[in-house]
């Protein structure tokens, strides 16, 4: 697959000792969906959204989390999807599956049963705390752009006991304050948001990590985001001019691990040979 369609190759970091060697070279889109990926090990059942985290839960259950289960808001609840599905609506989203079952079923008596491990979504926005935006950008009487909206990700990120976010970093979309808040994260804090979550009854703890194209974030005591993993070939100052906050950063801050040839492979061979996700 030619590197002309591909953004920028990167190289650098250390890889686990037996996952396979250090490819030469790889792009950012790639390195983020790994990254992403790799925090699913250990985790069990996982909703997941439209877009980047549709590939990277699907490089995840060939990888590090194999009994991984996805839900698709359409209905397949424990689907182990043949192929990449293009969207939710993909009928290969049932192959395997435990369960193909209504909307309705699926959100009142799987999520909202408080079944689903993790949440994975995608945003336009997010902000330090987590909050994210995915219904419009500007005044929302008048907006610039109309976004697709929330469709299930207010549901998932109140109730998947965890939330994981995978989106490219810059600073239209990691804001010091959102256009408008589709999907609560850590609202304006750690304390705020527990006792909103204890209050509302919401079964979630709120956001657990994002992964972005410069590095891989965790959430403090505070409820506010920090940088705990910086990507090969990606700078703290690449990093500061990419935000629209002041971001709090890990010490020591250590290198992500970079690919191995196995997780390029399948991604650039069975996931996304088509380059869709990795342009």
């Amino acid at each position: 697959m030619s590197e002309s369609r591909r953004d920028g190759p990167a190289t650098g970091g250390s890889t686990p000792a037996d996952s396979g060697a250090t490819p030469p070279g790889f792009t950012r889109s790639e390195m983020m969906i790994v990254a992403a990926a790799r925090e699913l090990a250990g985790q069990r059942v996982c909703f997941v959204g439209v877009g980047l985290p549709n590939i990277a839960v699907n490089l995840a259950r060939l990888t590090v989390a194999p009994e991984l289960e996805l839900v698709y808001e359409s209905g397949a609840f424990g689907a182990k999807p043949a192929r990449l599905p293009l969207s939710i609506g993909d009928p290969t989203i049932v192959t395997g599956a435990t369960a193909a079952v209504s909307m309705f079923e699926l959100f009142s008596f799987y999520l909202q049963g408080g079944l689903v491990d993790v949440g994975f979504l995608g945003a336009a926005q997010i902000d330090r705390f987590g909050n994210i935006n995915s219904t419009v950008i500007g005044d929302y009487e008048h907006p610039k752009t109309r976004l697709p909206g929330s469709g299930g990700a207010c549901e998932i990120a109140i109730n998947a006991r965890q939330v994981f976010v995978i989106m490219r970093q810059s600073r239209r979309s990691f804001v010091d304050r959102i256009d408008f808040r589709t999907s609560p994260g850590n609202l304006g804090g750690a304390e705020a948001a527990a006792r909103t979550r204890r209050e509302e009854g919401w079964l979630g703890s709120g956001p657990s990590v994002v992964v972005t194209d410069l590095g891989i974030y965790h959430f403090d005591e505070t409820g506010e985001m920090r940088l705990d993993s910086i990507h090969p070939g990606a700078t703290l100052e690449q990093v500061r001019d990419t935000i629209g906050w002041q971001p709090k950063v890990a010490d020591p801050l250590p290198a992500t691990l970079a690919p191995t040839s196995e997780e390029l492979r399948l991604i650039r061979e069975e996931l996304d040979p088509e380059g869709a996700y990795t342009k």
